[in-house]
């Protein structure tokens, strides 16, 4: 005789209707949406994830001539393109994540209004890719990283191994604005307009393209309230050597990244109840 589970769906009121138990017994629904994403991202491409890597190679190309060449910023003594393309794929990792992630009800309500199931899977998912579509990067980064140490211009460190606890960070970071995007996204349609130029102006008051060390005084307080600074210095120094190591200021960014997920949480769970009737 067949086990049979009974699902029973009832109306909530709570302002944090969060259920990590079951949505964790989703995970299989969550590797479809994995998969799903994958292969509309490169249905009929011809490179496939190719595009992966050559959209940060291109980025960096171009960041060293304008940045490095012609305005002259520093480096730290870390190649340029080198630093150029450390900055660039953690910040893909960040803005793809956040942007994609605020378009969740947009862009999934035909399967939400369909069927029930846990709607946080969908951004959970949607964070998974973003994670492997980073490592394909980071492998091409570590790639690049190889080749210069070579020929002696950086060299291999043990703090490289802390790199992946600021990845780890990036990617709940991301996905916590993301959550507080979606919500907003789904309630007031002038941000999804708006979203774009929002993580733009993100990424300038992010040290992608410059160290911390070039700043100072105001600027460098200013800087560090996004919590997205400690995080991307932290990661250039632990890969490259390069500036130095914001404790604080990363702790402040821990902090700040747990309060944001749990706003992001009640908004995502107090949207999703009535989003159908509005998108």
């Amino acid at each position: 005789m067949e086990n049979k589970k009974e699902v029973v769906i009832t109306a909530s009121n709570k302002w944090l209707d969060f259920d990590l138990k079951e949505t964790l017994e989703y995970k299989d629904l969550i590797v479809n949406f994995v998969t799903r994403n994958f292969k509309i991202a490169y249905k009929q491409t011809i490179l496939g994830p190719v595009w992966l890597v050559l959209n940060p190679l291109v980025t960096s190309i171009i960041f060293t001539f304008i940045f490095g060449q012609f305005a002259g910023l520093s480096t730290d003594g870390v190649p340029q393109f080198l630093f150029y393309m450390a900055g660039n794929t953690l910040w893909n990792l960040c803005s793809t994540n956040t942007t994609n992630n605020s378009n969740i009800f947009g862009a999934n309500a035909a399967v939400y209004g369909k069927i029930y199931f846990p709607r946080l899977t969908v951004p959970i998912s949607q964070t998974i890719s973003s994670v492997i579509n980073f490592l394909i990067q980071f492998v091409a980064l570590i790639l690049i990283f190889g080749i210069y140490a070579l020929k002696g211009d950086v060299a291999f460190s043990a703090r490289m191994l802390l790199a992946p606890v600021f990845i780890l960070h990036t990617a709940i970071l991301s996905l916590a604005i993301g959550l507080v995007s979606s919500a907003l996204c789904a309630k007031y349609r002038d941000f999804v307009y708006v979203l774009p130029l929002a993580v733009q102006l993100w990424m300038y008051v992010t040290p992608v393209v410059y160290t911390m060390d070039t700043t100072n005084g105001l600027m460098y307080k200013l800087l560090t309230i996004n919590p997205m600074t400690p995080v991307m210095n932290n990661f250039k120094w632990a890969f490259l050597g390069s500036g130095h190591f914001m404790l604080e200021s990363w702790i402040f960014s821990i902090v700040l990244t747990l309060v944001i997920a749990f706003i992001g949480l009640v908004l995502f769970s107090k949207v999703e109840k009535t989003f159908i009737d509005t998108v």
